[in-house]
């Protein structure tokens, strides 16, 4: 299967937002590619006020991305706000298209290096993984990197691809864990990875997404595909790009047969 990656800088203005979502993904389309991949926080970037802008599923922005799936014949997934029950919202990537339709709310909240995502981010506690021309997709955001439970549980429900969304925070040393963690994930359970990011806003000169608080995770770009062997087949730099890769299922069933790490776990399996 063919799929983009779309590393963007999202501004505050979500309306802006799906105009880039939308030129991206003609091109997406245009490159004969089946599924785009957005970033997390493709509504709206972090630093920004989130409740106001947090809409339901059906709401006026999801709408309009279901628009542009329906428009271009791909499957999008693309990171957005949705209220919450206790007046937080919840961080969703919403996945639609042509047969698919579902969504993930982002499981481990960065409460990491002095910024406090659950102050405003209620947590999401369902693994999802989803269907596309008999290749099984898992879902997971940003953060969730940290965490190889999330992967393997991707890879117990029969994923071959894991898809990561992200608006890494920058800093010293980020981009090494990061490249570190994406790479490490792939090769522990065994999965194609998928990570895009958001562009790094201090790259680009791109002033409106630069958060007024210093310490949100507003991007640093390297988005990449990882295959299961933990290498990095593909990859973009800081600035805005589009990727686009093609997946092979049979890649994952000869890693498996060399490296059964799944097979051979003694803890923590789920079937």
């Amino acid at each position: 299967m063919r799929i983009a990656l779309s590393q963007i800088v999202s501004g505050p203005r979500p309306e802006r937002n799906l105009a880039v979502l939308r030129e991206q993904a003609h091109r997406a389309a245009a490159a004969d590619a089946r599924l785009i991949v957005f970033p997390e926080a493709a509504m709206a970037c972090f630093g920004t006020p989130l409740g106001p802008l947090a809409e339901p599923l059906d709401g006026p922005w999801a709408t309009e991305v279901r628009q542009i799936a329906k428009d271009t014949g791909l499957v999008v997934v693309a990171g957005m706000f949705t209220p919450a029950r206790d007046g937080r919202v919840a961080n969703t990537l919403l996945v639609t298209g042509p047969g698919v339709e579902t969504s993930y709310n982002k499981i481990h909240l960065y409460d990491a290096f002095g910024y406090a995502e659950s102050d405003s981010v209620a947590p999401g506690s369902k693994v999802v993984t989803f269907d596309l021309q008999g290749l099984r997709i898992g879902l997971a955001t940003c953060y969730d990197v940290r965490f190889p439970e999330l992967f393997r549980a991707h890879a117990d429900a029969g994923a071959h691809l894991s898809l990561l969304p992200a608006s890494w925070g920058a800093g010293p040393g980020k981009r090494e864990q990061w490249e570190l963690l994406i790479r490490a994930r792939a090769l522990d359970a065994t999965v194609w990875l998928a990570a895009v990011g958001q562009a790094d806003p201090a790259a680009t000169g791109t002033l409106e997404a630069m958060a007024a608080d210093p310490t949100a995770p507003t991007g640093i770009g390297h988005s990449a595909v990882v295959g299961p062997d933990g290498t990095v087949r593909q990859r973009l730099g800081a600035t805005p790009g589009l990727l686009v890769a093609e997946i092979s299922t049979d890649e994952v069933t000869a890693v498996r047969r060399k490296v059964s790490v799944l097979a051979n776990r003694r803890l923590g399996r789920n079937v």
